[in-house]
């Protein structure tokens, strides 16, 4: 016998499709209200580094590497040209001024030399020769001297003796005035002849000066030259070490020509290149430091090089006080070079934030820190440490600083 089947409601026949797309319009709802609100990015606590905004010290300083490099350097050149006869020091042995280097050798400096004492010894001679003759004319003009004015006197007295035999009549007045004329002439011509002696005694002094003088120039040309045999040996101008030579024997070098370099090694300085967009602010004698094994050794800025290149100036600094211990030629420190006095400031440390975000925001995290949302902040000023902001946060606020390459286009951070 047949039964009669009755047909199913609509809603039970078709209630897998029903549900198949009760569940495609969750999705869609779903995915509408997620593209509608914030994105929420959910992440691993530990796998970023949160900090707290404080009101701190704030300094201003670079912190770039520098070099060690001697205080001084100098370069060794010859004062005299010649031939490489023997080297003396080696490359890196350490000297004390006047430590020879080197020595050349120069036949035509020598054979000068022997000119230059030839003449020498013929000026002397010479002047020798002339001063006696000079000295003995000295003497005839003083014999001279003395003779006219021993004539002078006899007249002098003959005519005062003709005077009294004229005033007692022994001798007439014509006679008289024949004795006055003559005693007239002699008078003047023993005086012209007494000027003339003077004239001649003081042209020999002349004389015998300019000779002397003469000679003497002779003596200290000579001199020179003897003095430019000692430059044939080089010699170190300072105490340090001796860099390089580079000359071989037997080579020929030219006066003023550089042969070594000696580096001043009881000091040091360290040598660095800053960015060009703090060449306005480096000026010498600013501050500076640096920090080996926990101590910090005070530096300052003692020469700013203002050409740029490559976009970099370069700068020099000394130390102001003790050194480190592991000083040496070549090495490189972190310098920190101080661009202010230190200030209270809003500051956080710093973090890749800045490099993703430009400095416009940062992920702030709410009271129990399981939450993070973006909030708009001003970055002023910045050091190797840390950034100073001026809007958007406060002391005590915490923000996420690293891990910002991972977080994508997320709104809210979730930390779990």
């Amino acid at each position: 016998m047949d039964i009669k089947l009755e047909k199913k409601p609509w809603y039970v026949r078709h209630r897998y499709r029903i549900a198949a797309g009760a569940v495609l319009v969750a999705g869609l709802i779903y995915v509408a209200a997620l593209a509608s609100g914030p994105q929420k990015l959910r992440i691993d606590a530990e796998s970023v580094q949160i900090a707290e905004v404080k009101n701190d010290d704030f300094m201003e300083y670079v912190d770039v590497e520098g070099v060690v490099h001697p205080i001084l350097t100098l370069m060794v050149n010859v004062r005299e040209s010649g031939n490489v006869e023997r080297i003396v020091a080696e490359e890196g042995s350490l000297m004390k001024r006047g430590d020879t280097i080197l020595t050349l050798t120069n036949p035509d400096l020598m054979r000068d030399l022997e000119d230059q004492r030839d003449e020498w010894e013929k000026q002397r001679i010479s002047y020798e020769e002339k001063a006696i003759e000079m000295e003995q004319k000295t003497l005839t003009l003083k014999q001279q001297a003395l003779e006219a004015e021993y004539e002078l006197n006899k007249i002098r007295k003959s005519f005062a003796l003709e005077e009294e035999e004229y005033k007692m009549g022994i001798r007439s007045k014509a006679q008289l005035e024949v004795s006055a004329d003559e005693y007239r002439y002699k008078t003047e011509s023993t005086r012209l002849k007494l000027q003339s002696l003077k004239s001649d005694s003081a042209m020999t002094v002349i004389r015998k000066e300019l000779l002397l003088n003469d000679r003497e120039r002779e003596r200290k040309k000579w001199e020179r030259s003897l003095r430019r045999t000692e430059d044939l040996v080089v010699r170190a101008p300072v105490d340090g070490q001796l860099s390089f030579v580079k000359v071989t024997p037997g080579q020929q070098v030219a006066s003023g020509e550089n042969i070594a370099e000696v580096k001043v090694m009881d000091q040091f300085k360290i040598h660095a290149s800053l960015s060009e967009y703090y060449i306005d602010r480096v000026t010498t004698g600013l501050p500076a430091s640096v920090s080996y094994q926990g101590k910090r050794y005070p530096l300052r800025v003692s020469k700013v090089v203002p050409e740029v290149k490559d976009r970099t100036f370069d700068v020099d600094l000394v130390f102001t006080g003790e050194t480190p211990d592991n000083v040496r030629l070549g090495k490189s420190f972190r310098v920190q070079i101080e661009l202010g006095q230190p200030e209270k400031a809003i500051v956080i440390p710093r973090g890749n934030f800045y490099q993703q975000t430009g400095g416009d925001w940062i992920f702030k995290l709410n009271a129990d820190r399981t939450r993070a949302v973006k909030v708009p902040v001003t970055v002023s000023r910045q050091n190797p440490r840390q950034y100073e902001i001026t809007e958007g946060l406060q002391p005590g606020d915490w923000v996420i600083t690293t891990g910002y390459d991972n977080f994508g286009d997320a709104e809210e951070l979730i930390l779990k």
